[in-house]
Order: structure tokens, then C-alpha cells, then sequence
């Protein structure tokens, strides 16, 4: 086998497997797949938006995380006016959550100068190779998945705000759906001008008339936030758990820190003794969940360690054994893997999108600004010109010494407890990947417990005594997308998010 890769859409996956085929490596085929997906998963990314890559370099035994997430907004501004943003509220199938879009909710974006980052740093192939399969995705347009359809039916207040997005989403006079096909001219234009080495969204005639537009409609990006940007090489996050290592996002992102800080409240737990999906491993999981929200890594402006200091963490310790049954008796992601033992972990997130698109481009802005969970000293509370502390979690499971398993998703504030489930349901109860990602999941969200469907009815009833419980028809995204291969070259893709595996012979 040549490599592995589980992603969010089949033309995602095929895009990095084409690379492997090619002889290009695990990052030639991240690249790739990063472009890919910009085409094929226009609902969950985009080079408006940001994200990371944790790339693991076998023959160096290295391990580096690239940060090309989104930047606060506002450097040398020149007006003091307060941004507003424009909420929309979205309705899942039994719940609502509402959005702030518009210009003013985008941060500086990271994903074209990231992924070029990458291709000059540790690719193989030509950059016109890596841009091949986006490009003809682009020619040929891509037909709307289920799922692609399903959150673009959520968003259509969004998608349809503005004059080009109602363009390009709307067909035969009526809004897109399932099945039908979807162009996108002019980021195929500007895909061209990559590959060229023409196109810019950072300098040039682009970023001038990208500039305009934010003056036109009191947005907060200058074109010194432009000129300043920067991809951060980082050292990652090394996790102690059981007999792993967890490699993952470091400060400034909260992601990273948060599930250091679950797993280490796991430590002296023996999971492996409670029944999955029992009321007493639930309730465990709950009451993680509650410290895990109470945990601020981030506030303030000041940042936790790990390892843990006993002053940091020990109350909260202390709380969630006393509030447990133990003490009686619990945005898109991409991970590939090649023949030469490297590994890519890449998570990228648009937010839900602003609705706002870069003029002439294609490229809907993100609207960062406006996630709350994003910033917790309040929307515009940060200074310019700083990273945008993201929930964002590409991991590696390293044992000894070499990759386990790649994995990440996405979810919005729902990443941090998917991606803590998989690694309890594949370390703690030895849970093949397909099985580990596709169990029921629980989340708790603003003091209610919700329940994915196939968690059994008794279970949820006694959970019930004791929580406010939502409990779920079905499997959703909202419970998010953990995408994931290992080192035999096997995998997985969540299909609550159109999951796809593919590996390479």
C-alpha cells in the first residue's frame, strides 16, 4: 500500500490518492486534498477560512504543527466605528443555533498561504500536480452530496445573501439541492492563477479591490492585516494517555489544551470496566464534559500548560470524581498516512461561511469573528493581528514510537468531546476505527445533555433523573465528523459527515 486517507467527501479522498499513485507523500496528498475539498465540501471550508496540519516526518522524527488558522482583524485601522454582524439563526433537526455573518464577522484569512506553505516546505510533487484534481472538479462542476446538501439547506440564508452566492447557488430559478451540480467560475479562474502563481488574495490588484469591499461595508480587514500574515511553524501538543502519546494543536489554540485536560481527568479512571453507552459510563462522560466547559485555557488572555500543574487542576479533579458514579463503582478533516511512515493531520473550518464573498474570486470570507465559542472575552475583545484561538484538533496516537493512527474533525465546540469519544472507544474499550467512530456520541451543550440516536431508551430515561437529556432520531453532524486511518492502512470516514476512506495499492 502506498497510503491511506479518510476525508469528508469520496473527491476529497480521490484527490490524495491520486497524489499517492503519483509517488508524491502523506503531505503531496494532504495538498492536495486540502485544495480538493475547497471545491467539493464549499459548506465546511474554504480559502476565506483558516486551519492546521500536523505533520508527522517519519525519517526526520519530526513532528510539526502548521498554523494557518485566521487572525483578529483591524491592524492601523483607520476609523473607530463598532462592527456590527448580522445574525442568522440555523435550525438543526432539534435545536437552533444562531450565526453572526456578514463582513464584519471575517478574520483575516490563512488557507491559501498555508497550503502553499506546505507544498514549498515538504512536497514532492509539481504545484500544478497537487492542483490538478481541484481543477477538474472545478471544469466539470461537483454533484451536491447528501450531506453537502443537508447543510446547505441549513444555510441558505447565509449562501444566498449576496448577489454572486445567490448566483452560483441558485439553479433553474430555485435554490440547490441534492444531486444537482455545482460551478463555481470564478474560483476556477482564480485556481487557474494559482497554478500560474498569479493568483493573490494577500497583495496585488485582488487584495486592493478586496480592501474596497471591506471599506463598502464597514468590515474590520486592512490590508495591513494582509500584509501581515504569517503561517506558524509550532511545536504540538504531546498528550500522555494510557500506554499513547496524543500529538495535537498547541497554544494559541484551546482545542489541544482542552482535550489534555479531559483525558488527564480520564487518567485514574478505569473506563474499560463500565458497559459503553451504560448510565454510569454516561454520566462519567457528562460530567467530564461539565469541567471540560468550565476549563479556560484561553482567558484573559492568559494560557494554561501542559503538564498540568496539581494547583490547576486538582479542584476540578476533585469535583468530578465527587460528581460521578466512579467513586461508587465513569469543520472538515482530513488524515492520511503513507508507505514511508509520514503522516498529515489538516482540519480546516469557513465558520458557517459570512455570506461574503472576496470580489472576483470565488472565495467566501469566513466569519470567525463571530463564533462565540471563539472568543471568550467577547466579540472584537482581542487586538489586531493576533491568532484566533481555535477549537480545531488534527491529532496523531503514537505507540511506541511510531504512528498508531491520524485523526481529527470537525464540529465547531463539538470537536474537542467527538474526538475525545473516539479515543475512549479505541484505547480504553479496543474498539476497531469503524466501530469506534460510528458508536452513538453524547455532547453537552448549554447544560443539556443530547443524545445521539442508538443510545438505548432506558438509558436516556435514567439520565433523564438526573439532566436536562435531548434525545436524538438519528445520527447527525452536529456530533461532528472524526475522519481517521492507521497505520495498517486501514480507516474510516464518519458518515454523519459524508465520511469517505480510500487507500492506495
Amino acid at each position: 500500500m502506498k497510503g491511506a486517507v479518510a476525508s469528508g467527501h469520496p473527491l476529497t479522498a480521490r484527490a490524495a490518492v491520486e497524489m499517492l499513485s503519483l509517488g508524491g507523500n502523506a503531505f503531496d496528498a494532504a495538498v492536495s486534498a486540502g485544495f480538493a475539498s475547497i471545491v467539493t465540501e464549499p459548506t465546511l471550508t474554504s480559502l476565506g477560512g483558516g486551519g492546521f496540519l500536523l505533520a508527522h516526518i517519519e525519517k526526520q522524527k519530526q513532528d510539526i504543527l502548521f498554523d494557518f488558522f485566521v487572525n483578529t482583524p483591524g491592524l492601523n485601522k483607520e476609523d473607530n466605528f463598532k462592527p456590527v454582524m448580522e445574525p442568522v439563526e440555523i435550525k438543526f433537526p432539534q435545536c437552533t443555533q444562531t450565526f453572526h455573518t456578514g463582513f464584519a464577522s471575517a478574520a483575516v484569512p490563512g488557507m491559501l498561504k498555508g497550503l502553499l506553505h506546505i507544498h514549498k516546505r515538504l512536497c514532492t510533487l509539481p504545484l500544478k500536480t497537487g492542483l490538478a484534481p481541484a481543477l477538474s472538479y472545478l471544469e466539470e462542476g461537483v454533484e451536491v452530496s447528501k450531506l453537502q446538501g443537508y447543510i446547505l439547506s441549513l444555510l441558505e440564508p447565509i449562501f444566498r445573501s449576496t448577489d454572486y452566492g445567490k448566483k452560483i447557488y441558485t439553479i433553474n430559478g430555485r435554490y440547490v439541492k441534492e444531486h444537482d451540480r455545482l460551478f463555481n467560475p470564478l474560483l476556477k479562474n482564480f485556481f487557474h492563477g494559482i497554478a500560474a502563481g498569479s493568483s493573490d488574495i494577500y497583495s496585488g490588484e485582488t487584495a486592493r479591490k478586496f480592501i474596497e469591499e471591506m471599506k463598502a461595508h464597514h468590515g474590520m480587514i486592512t490590508r495591513d492585516d494582509l500584509e501581515a500574515y504569517e503561517v506558524v511553524e509550532r511545536k504540538p501538543l504531546y498528550i500522555k494517555y494510557r500506554d499513547r502519546e496524543i500529538i495535537t494543536n498547541p497554544h494559541p489554540s484551546s482545542g489541544g489544551i482542552m482535550l489534555a485536560f479531559g483525558l488527564h481527568l480520564l487518567e485514574n479512571v478505569k473506563l474499560s470496566t463500565l458497559s459503553h453507552n451504560s448510565e454510569e459510563f454516561l454520566i462519567t462522560l457528562i460530567e467530564l464534559m461539565k469541567k471540560m466547559d468550565s476549563f479556560k485555557p484561553m482567558k484573559n488572555g492568559n494560557s494554561i500548560t501542559y503538564p498540568f500543574a496539581g494547583s490547576t487542576t486538582s479542584p476540578l479533579i476533585e469535583s468530578f470524581i465527587k460528581n460521578t458514579f466512579i467513586s461508587t463503582q465513569g469543520t472538515t478533516h482530513i488524515s492520511i498516512i503513507d508507505e514511508e511512515g509520514n503522516a498529515a493531520s489538516i482540519t480546516t473550518s469557513n465558520g458557517s461561511g459570512s455570506g461574503c464573498f472576496i470580489p472576483d474570486t470565488g472565495i467566501m470570507l469566513n466569519n470567525m469573528m463571530g463564533e462565540d465559542d471563539l472568543h471568550p472575552d467577547g466579540f472584537f475583545a482581542s487586538s489586531p493581528n493576533r491568532r484566533v484561538s481555535s477549537m480545531m484538533i488534527p491529532a496523531m496516537v503514537m505507540k511506541d514510537g511510531k504512528v498508531d493512527f491520524v485523526l481529527g474533525s470537525g464540529g465547531s465546540k463539538r470537536i474537542k468531546t467527538a474526538i475525545l469519544q473516539v479515543l475512549i472507544n479505541t484505547i480504553d474499550f479496543h474498539c476497531p476505527l469503524r466501530e469506534a467512530i460510528e458508536k452513538s456520541r453524547i455532547h453537552l451543550d448549554d447544560g443539556v445533555v443530547q443524545a445521539e440516536h442508538g443510545i438505548p431508551r432506558e438509558t436516556i430515561e435514567s439520565l433523564g433523573r438526573h439532566y436536562e437529556v435531548n434525545g436524538w432520531n438519528q445520527k447527525n453532524m452536529y456530533f461532528g465528523g472524526v475522519h481517521c486511518v492507521d497505520k495498517k492502512m486501514d480507516g474510516w470516514g464518519d458518515s454523519r459527515r459524508g465520511g469517505s476512506f480510500l487507500a492506495c495499492k
